[in-house]
């Protein structure tokens, strides 16, 4: 049986990590900036698990800081991290070399905030002939009307809104997979 194009596949995807990084999450409204947070480390463990590669942005670290401890726990040993100042991941050095040597055409974007770098990043993927697929429960911004906006934005250029089970599920596809019931668990 074919499947449908905008199904996520393990085979296929990427998770991008943008800017989430404790300074800049401090800004984010409550629980907004936590549920961000939470759903963006639960999908960094599962692409770990599931060997999906992921790419980490982090704006400006020298001002900003490093990631949130709590996601770089989680992440993956052959996770790649870049430092960049422009907006767009797509502006860090090595950034669309690593997308492109992943050999994947499925981009899952986490991360803050939603209307500046997440917006810019989903916008110069889908020029660059990506699907891309934002996580409305794992981006912040630091005002609720900016997220909701940014996410019309990108869903009218043809970016996919989604959540982070559904990305789980669409991982994995069918209950009897070797890791359902270890992921299972992140559905709580």
């Amino acid at each position: 049986m074919n499947t449908h194009p905008n199904l996520l596949s393990v085979e296929n995807s990427v998770l991008i990590v943008v800017d989430l990084q404790s300074r800049l999450s401090s800004a984010m409204p409550e629980p907004d900036g936590e549920l961000m947070t939470v759903n963006a480390g639960k999908l960094v463990e599962a692409a770990g698990l599931l060997n999906i590669p992921v790419l980490v942005t982090e704006q400006y670290p020298k001002g900003l800081g490093p990631t949130d401890a709590s996601v770089v726990e989680r992440l993956p040993e052959t996770a790649q991290v870049f430092e960049k100042t422009g907006f767009s991941c797509c502006a860090a050095k090595g950034f669309d070399q690593a997308l492109q040597d992943s050999q994947r055409k499925q981009v899952i974007l986490v991360g803050q905030e939603t209307h500046v770098c997440v917006l810019q990043t989903a916008l110069e993927l889908l020029h660059e002939g990506y699907q891309v697929h934002v996580v409305m429960d794992a981006v912040c911004s630091r005002k609720t009307e900016h997220k909701h906006y940014a996410l019309q934005r990108v869903q009218q250029q043809g970016a996919t809104i989604t959540n982070y089970e559904s990305v789980l599920f669409e991982w994995l596809r069918n209950s009897a997979h070797p890791d359902f019931k270890r992921l299972s668990g992140f559905l709580r």
